[in-house]
């Protein structure tokens, strides 16, 4: 099975290949291509312009030749996925596969909590999760956590990791069925935060996108937990 990722965060890389691991894939099975440009040009221009998108269609098209099916692992980027209607293989959206995720974990009336970083994501998170949970009934709340991003972006990541634990364990204390982390990024501080009872661990999309890649492919239907 070769799975192909396309990245705007070189971190990204690590958090995947960690996950991949953990779910039994072989890492020579996995292909990454990082284009921070992407990003970077989308902060610049303040939109995801058209020709940007199309730039994006053709890297995930050419990525999809040579895989299995295909990962994309940045959320700025996720909507151009529903622009691509002839693809050889799955294209799958990490934030999509999150929510789906959360939300049948969530149950009828649980509440979902998601923890954003940034600030610029917290509409689209909220539209995207909301859409999940609808069916299922359940509430979804988005927190900023503003200070992770600058502090993630300075290499102080053990400050990081301890500030999304922080508001993972409050969110926990505050009632929460499921938190999900927004971010890729952000799954490390999964191990750090506590959970009101054992075996209740944080969200991450890397390995919700992955288990719906590996679905896909081997042509099972997708019950997302």
């Amino acid at each position: 099975m070769r799975i192909a990722f396309l990245h705007t965060i070189d971190g990204n890389r690590q958090v995947f290949e960690h996950a991949a691991t953990e779910l039994g894939v072989a890492s020579d099975d996995l292909r990454h291509t990082v284009r921070v440009d992407l990003r970077e040009a989308i902060e610049r221009a303040g939109t995801f312009t058209p020709e940007l998108k199309q730039q994006t269609r053709a890297c995930l098209l050419e990525l999809a030749a040579d895989a299995d099916a295909v990962v994309v692992t940045c959320a700025t980027l996720g909507p151009v996925v529903a622009e691509i209607t002839h693809s050889p293989v799955p294209v799958i959206r990490a934030d999509a596969a999150l929510a789906a995720s959360a939300a049948g974990s969530a149950g009828n009336g649980g509440k979902i909590v998601v923890l954003c970083a940034a600030e610029a994501a917290l509409e689209s998170n909220r539209k995207l999760f909301a859409a999940h949970a609808s069916e299922a009934r359940a509430s979804v709340e988005i927190v900023h956590v503003p200070q992770v991003w600058a502090t993630f972006r300075s290499g102080e990541t053990d400050a990081c990791y301890a500030a999304i634990a922080a508001a993972t364990s409050d969110a926990y204390a505050k009632g929460a069925t499921v938190v999900a982390f927004a971010h890729p990024w952000m799954a490390p501080a999964a191990a750090l935060a506590s959970a009101p009872s054992e075996g209740k661990r944080p969200l991450d999309s890397a390995r919700a996108a992955l288990r719906v890649a590996m679905q896909r492919v081997n042509r099972e239907p997708v019950h997302i937990r």
